[in-house]
């Protein structure tokens, strides 16, 4: 036996999309329904395991045989459900080195992230059968008890015979998919580099991250609290019977001269700059009812094992453009900033359930709360967090890639980016917190917006207006950004050409170390690394300025497969942040002996025993990649005894 195409079906009365699948695992409840397999692509067999039935004796060897290849759809589902039947100890799980996923390698093709999307845009000809979700609702979940039912709370196989041999053929249906996949994509295959990141990226959701339980807890409670008293105070100046409701709030406001289309959070902080003391009162307490990020507490209660540990935070190749990690579960990549000086003595406040205290030194509880929520990140007895991340990544990789001089000069000297580009913009000499400092900002605001063919709304977007930019300077601010670095202007347009020529006649072309071709109704980009990006069915279309671009399928804003235009600045952007990426795995890779347990955007979180050097890791992740000879690396870093921003 060479290789195992696998697809289960389970049971467990956790919520899996709230919980994620370790914690789903864990159920006391928790069952194998199906086992549906396949060995060397022979053909598919179920296993029922709610009757008789048994996996045989050479498969369940194969299982933890770190020869035999064993391939999934998600396989993180399986190889984490497989462990738990298989009886391996709480925390620990199959060897991720002997699995492959299939949703992995359609990710890297640029292809949805679901059975059913892959299969549909690969045209298979057997395709995930479209009732399993209606059966699995039916089997997997805990059911509601009517008289109707007879009063149970699941449904078992021996309650809708003909609905269970539906599951069977759907549980059949989906391993011969993901098979179909395989045999697809066959031509197009995983390197093996990206093989390896997938099994770190395994390794660091198992290994999962040590989470403050008793802060957490705290939280949620003096959360219901707090909110029940600002509620209370709310409905006490409006009268309005639910002061939750935005209609009814819009309402009251409009009823006393101030009409808004929104009460969302920068709508909200626009209206408190000119409305009278007794509505600013009320759009306050608006404002921090509506702190959403507080869910996150409850996210962190939902998602911890039994030993105290989130796990499962981390989707590799979420971001399917470029490579790049999507946030699960707690979602670290979108976490509120703590700017909070006194930090630590609101957490012990807050772990010690003293609210009358927390109301009595704070403004906002919500607001506290909420700075609080990296901190019930910890690291487990015993260890400190080194907290590790790359110095103005995305300027250092794009000023390399179009070897813009002057900022590569900046970065080689240590100076600040922001200063700098103030400097080259308006041709004075700009410190921090020294001459001309106030130019510095918008040395910032440029930086941030414009470095991939942003305009005036892109600094708006930005929030240039609100940051004390007047719109009359926009305009002048992008044309002296465009012009202070015009290698990086002409790195936009250069891409643009090789990108639409290699579309346009099928060809192979090649600028500033970037590899652009077409293959089999595919679109390649080959970045420094090695590494493909992957653009499906490109052809030449027309944008909304009646201007020829390359279109391509995949997922869009609207969140669905849709044909998507792309042009020079935007195919920079997509290289340049997947190549930020690949310096960020060979760091992971570098410090692979390190107990990562997190990374966020370009900073790693390693769980370290008292004796590591910070600087020992910030130089080991400075380290540039050999394929990037030339290009200027910087980590800086920080100890702590809980996450936060330093």
């Amino acid at each position: 036996m060479r290789a195992l195409s696998i697809d289960i079906e389970t049971y467990s009365t956790v919520d899996l999309a709230k919980s994620g699948v370790y914690r789903y695992a864990e159920s006391p409840d928790f069952a194998i329904l199906l086992f549906g397999y396949s060995v060397d692509g022979g053909e598919v067999r179920v296993v029922d395991l709610t009757s008789d039935e048994t996996i045989p004796t050479e498969v369940v060897d194969a299982l933890m045989d770190e020869d035999v290849t064993k391939w999934a759809f998600n396989a993180q589902f399986e190889r984490i459900c497989l462990s738990k039947w298989l009886g391996l100890p709480a925390g620990q799980y199959l060897n991720p080195k002997s699995w492959r996923c299939t949703m992995v390698w359609s990710a890297y093709m640029g292809l949805p992230l679901s059975l059913e999307g892959a299969g549909a845009v690969l045209g298979l000809e057997k395709q995930k059968l479209t009732e399993g979700k209606d059966l699995i609702r039916y089997f997997c979940q805990p059911c509601k008890s009517t008289a109707a039912n007879g009063g149970r709370t699941r449904n078992l196989p021996t309650d809708a015979p003909d609905k269970w041999a539906s599951f069977i053929a759907y549980n059949r249906r989906d391993v011969e998919s993901e098979m179909a996949i395989k045999k697809k994509l066959a031509k197009f295959p995983v390197p093996e580099e990206v093989w390896e990141e997938y099994h770190l990226d395994q390794e660091i959701n198992d290994r999962g991250v040590a989470l403050d339980m008793a802060l957490v807890r705290q939280a949620i409670d003096m959360d219901k609290s707090s909110r029940s008293e600002l509620t209370r105070m709310l409905r006490e100046l409006t009268k309005v019977e639910n002061p939750n409701s935005v209609v009814q709030l819009k309402q009251w406001l409009s009823d006393h001269g101030l009409e808004t289309n929104s009460l969302g959070k920068k709508a909200v902080a626009e209206l408190l700059k000119t409305a009278p003391e007794s509505l600013g009162k009320v759009l306050e307490l608006r404002q921090s009812l509506a702190k959403s990020s507080i869910k996150k507490y409850v996210a962190m209660e939902n998602a911890v094992c039994a030993d105290g540990r989130a796990r499962g935070m981390f989707q590799f190749y979420g971001a399917n453009r470029t490579g790049r990690w999507a946030g699960r579960l707690i979602q670290l990549q979108n976490l509120p900033q703590n700017h909070m000086p006194d930090l630590e003595q609101a957490r012990n406040l807050v772990r010690s359930g003293n609210l009358a205290a927390l109301e009595m030194l704070y403004e906002s509880v919500p607001n506290v709360l909420s700075e609080l929520i990296r901190t019930s990140f910890i690291p487990k007895s015993g260890c400190k967090f080194i907290v590790a991340d790359f110095s103005a990544i995305e300027a250092r990789v794009i000023a390399w890639l179009a070897s813009e001089k002057w900022r590569q000069e900046v970065f080689e000297s240590g100076g600040d980016i922001y200063c700098a580009s103030a400097s080259q913009m308006f041709h004075v000499p700009v410190e921090k917190n020294g001459v001309n400092s106030h130019l510095r900002q918008k040395g910032k605001i440029a930086e941030l917006a414009l470095g991939y063919g942003g305009s005036v709304g892109a600094l708006k977007a930005m929030g240039a207006i609100e940051m004390g930019l007047e719109e009359e300077e926009l305009q002048p601010l992008v044309s002296a950004w465009r012009s202070s670095n015009p290698n990086i202007v002409r790195l936009w347009w250069d891409i643009d050409r090789a990108a639409m020529t290699a579309v346009n006649e099928r060809s192979t072309t090649a600028t500033h170390g970037i590899r652009f071709f077409y293959q089999s109704g595919m679109l390649f980009i080959i970045l420094p690394s090695g590494r493909r990006l992957s653009y499906v069915k490109p052809r030449i279309g027309e944008n909304r300025f009646g201007s020829d671009c390359v279109t391509y399928e995949g997922v869009g804003g609207t969140k669905k497969w849709e044909r998507i235009d792309s042009y020079g600045p935007k195919f920079v952007e997509n290289i340049v942040q997947a190549v930020s990426r690949d310096i960020l795995c060979y760091a992971m890779q570098n410090l692979r002996d390190c107990a990562i347990v997190m990374h966020v955007h370009d900073e790693i979180v390693i769980e370290a025993d008292h004796r590591m050097s910070t600087e020992a890791v910030c130089n080991q992740m400075g380290q540039t990649p050999p394929w990037a000879k030339g290009l200027l690396l910087r980590a800086d870093g920080y100890e702590t005894y809980f996450y936060k921003k330093d």
